[in-house]
């Protein structure tokens, strides 16, 4: 359960005077077979729930967005594969952006999404760190967004000669220190984004 301090930083703090939006990226089984092959998966899960409750009682935008690897022949929407991870909440006013490339962003509605809202702040989560999470991250910079990168709420596999928690750590890093556009980007623990 979420407690009143946690609804009332991320409705009151100044970042609000300007409109929201989570961003939950490629949660979907087909990446989680089994689950053990993402980094810290349970953690992320929670994490992104918490944070996705708080953005509905503040009636900010949750936004899911999921693979269609049609041209890849693998997550074919309407598929196990395609589905989100049933531990995920979802309420009746989330929206779902579907995508055929790293880029969120790229021949997608998110922009139109964004824009009919007044969206200009992203906080960012998903799945996987170094492909779909930073391609729509740096994407999102250069739309001039201002972005807050979960630094727990997204997760990898090991890759070769890398293990998934460093990938983790590099791109966390990296992030940080990119150069700002006008919206600017940081990256912030669940518990700092939530005021704990």
């Amino acid at each position: 359960m979420l407690n009143n301090e946690h609804s009332l930083y991320l409705s009151n703090t100044e970042a609000s005077s300007q409109m929201r939006a989570l961003l939950i990226i490629d949660m979907q089984l087909g990446s989680f077979r089994p689950y053990e092959l993402r980094h810290d998966t349970f953690a992320v899960i929670d994490r992104i729930n918490i944070l996705s409750e708080v953005f509905r009682k503040n009636e900010e935008p949750v936004i899911f967005i999921q693979h269609d690897g049609t041209k890849e022949n693998c997550f074919l929407p309407g598929t196990e594969d395609w589905s989100l991870l049933p531990e995920l909440i979802r309420g009746p006013a989330d929206m779902f952006v579907s995508k055929t490339a790293n880029d969120s962003f790229y021949k997608t509605d998110l922009q139109t999404i964004l824009r009919s809202r007044g969206v200009k702040e992203l906080i960012v989560t998903g799945c996987a760190t170094d492909f779909c999470v930073d391609a729509t991250i740096k994407s999102a910079l250069t739309r001039d967004y201002s972005i807050t990168v979960v630094a727990d709420g997204h997760t990898t596999a090991d890759r070769p000669m890398i293990p998934a928690r460093q990938v983790i750590k590099y791109f966390n890093w990296l992030w940080s220190e990119m150069t700002p556009t006008e919206g600017g980007i940081k990256v912030e623990t669940c518990d700092a984004i939530l005021g704990a």
